[in-house]
């Protein structure tokens, strides 16, 4: 494992047998796994590259028992990692070899749809697409859709704070959320927000959305619904040039107009997904933007029309309107498969997630070819245009000695790009471990500092998901402590309690 983990506790290891029988006083029935041939399946998320065995799984069924669960291990200083669906591709669901991983797959229940409020109540292991299989027999949908909503959890996309190809418009998961119930490390259930769409004080909820499971485990999520738009049409625009793609992407932000989705494509991301899909993607350009519109059908129409302006003005060699729902489907259907199509190519590629100003395109891509050509490794790029969120996906062979390392490093050196351009290090797939000592990258060592205290408020143990997020972790007694320089504490004039 290139990315080094927390030293496993021998103490923790020691007690194993105890601590899986005590766990099973809580969670009685098939609720703990501790044989390792069935715990293979919990050793790796989405970032498949990195694997490690789980002291042992446990898959409660109730809050009751997420509670006591999560008080016996802070009673007993045991790591617990909370985990959703699997489908994380920044490490954050990776077990911890002395930890608890704790799986949330059995609250897969819709608990409430409320249509007067626009809103739906539900468990965390609710898949992602499931929220709107539920509510769109009348006519609603859940706006984040990630590529893996078929199988992602909602508890998984509040963790990292998921997007997805129509939040341009309509928001990331943060702006979807309206309420959550989640279970401190000492056993506490807590409640914030609800069906109403704003809450006093301080924005607890928005603090909970992104934490990738280091402040408390969700167990019931309130979301926004919206009603499904009266028309929607997506257009497909072929460039002869990625940058071409990208000045056209900021001219239509520029004209004020804000697309349902606009996503790019570069040249082998589109014949990747054309060959897997056939969604009737040009074949003879070097970027793909797709563009939709929704809103009343009069003016879905006019902003088509800007749309197609744009593009030409922009150097634009093939504009194809969607003319049903089915060909608008077919075309996000290449865009939502460009992942496991890609798979179709290489042996094994790494997903990488930063954000930068969209203006700043041009540069990133001729620098991540630039690249490319110095690890000697090749990159597919997909893209969520319209807010500047990459993926490039760099493709390797995991069989080839050095290859993974040569990927990582590429992987790094496109983050440090972005940042560098005024970026940042992710969009929508969180820290985790893939990112988590590139954090110097972006912040300084008091801003770190700032962070970890925020941890230390609900986890003063750090007991919750260990090893992410943090390149070095300070123990809270640490951060709270006062400086003295030559017998002055600073502003000696401020009271202190």
């Amino acid at each position: 494992m290139a990315v080094m983990m927390p030293k496993p506790s021998q103490a923790i290891l020691a007690r194993r047998a105890a601590i899986v029988g005590a766990l099973r006083a809580i969670v009685p029935g098939e609720g703990v796994v501790d044989a390792a041939n069935e715990m293979a399946v919990f050793e790796s998320d989405g970032l498949t590259a990195y694997r490690q065995m789980p002291l042992v799984v446990v898959l409660p069924d109730t809050v009751a028992q997420v509670a006591a669960v999560l008080a016996y291990c802070h009673a007993n200083d045991i790591p617990v990692v909370p985990r959703g669906s699997g489908t994380s591709l920044s490490g954050g669901a990776l077990p911890l070899e002395d930890g608890v991983l704790l799986v949330l797959s059995k609250f897969n229940k819709v608990i409430e749809i409320d249509y007067d409020n626009r809103c739906a109540v539900v468990q965390p292991g609710v898949t992602n697409l499931g929220i709107t299989k539920a509510v769109e027999g009348e006519g609603f949908y859940y706006a984040p859709d990630p590529s893996s909503q078929i199988a992602c959890s909602i508890g998984g996309n509040v963790a990292e704070n998921s997007g997805g190809v129509h939040c341009l418009k309509y928001g990331l998961t943060a702006n979807n959320v309206l309420g959550i119930e989640f279970v401190t490390i000492e056993g506490e259930v807590m409640r914030l927000g609800g069906k109403h769409l704003d809450a006093e004080g301080y924005d607890l909820i928005g603090l909970m959305t992104g934490s990738e499971g280091l402040l408390g485990v969700v167990t019931e999520v309130t979301v926004r619904i919206l009603q499904k738009p009266e028309t929607a049409r997506a257009v497909l625009i072929g460039f002869p040039t990625s940058e071409q793609a990208g000045e056209c992407v900021a001219a239509i932000i520029a004209k004020g107009i804000i697309p349902g989705g606009m996503e790019m494509m570069d040249r082998p991301a589109i014949h990747a997904a054309e060959d897997f899909v056939h969604a009737g993607y040009p074949r003879d350009v070097e970027a793909l933007l797709i563009v939709e519109l929704d809103g009343p059908g009069a003016e879905v129409d006019h902003l088509l029309a800007e749309v197609e302006a744009i593009a030409n003005a922009n150097g634009a060699v093939t504009c194809r309107v969607s003319q049903s729902d089915e060909e608008r489907a077919a075309f996000w259907a290449g865009r939502k498969a460009a992942f496991p199509a890609v798979g179709r190519i290489s042996p094994d590629y790494y997903c990488m997630d930063g954000t930068i100003p969209r203006k700043e395109l041009p540069k990133v891509l001729a620098g991540m070819k630039a690249m490319s050509e110095k690890y000697g490794l090749r990159v597919a790029n997909v893209f969520h245009a319209g807010d500047g969120n990459l993926h490039p996906l760099i493709l390797y062979d995991a069989n080839k000695e050095g290859e993974l390392h040569r990927a990582e490093e590429f992987g790094n050196d496109i983050l440090r790009l972005c940042v560098a351009v005024g970026g940042v290090l992710t969009g929508e797939h969180g820290v985790g471990v893939e990112k988590r000592d590139l954090m110097p990258e972006m912040f300084n060592e008091d801003d770190l500092k700032h962070q970890q205290r925020v941890k230390c408020a609900f986890d003063a143990k750090h007991l919750l998901n260990p090893g992410k997020v943090f390149p070095q972790l300070h123990r809270c007694a640490e951060l709270g402590r006062m400086h003295v320089h030559k017998g002055q504490v600073a502003f000696p004039d401020l009271p202190r309690f």
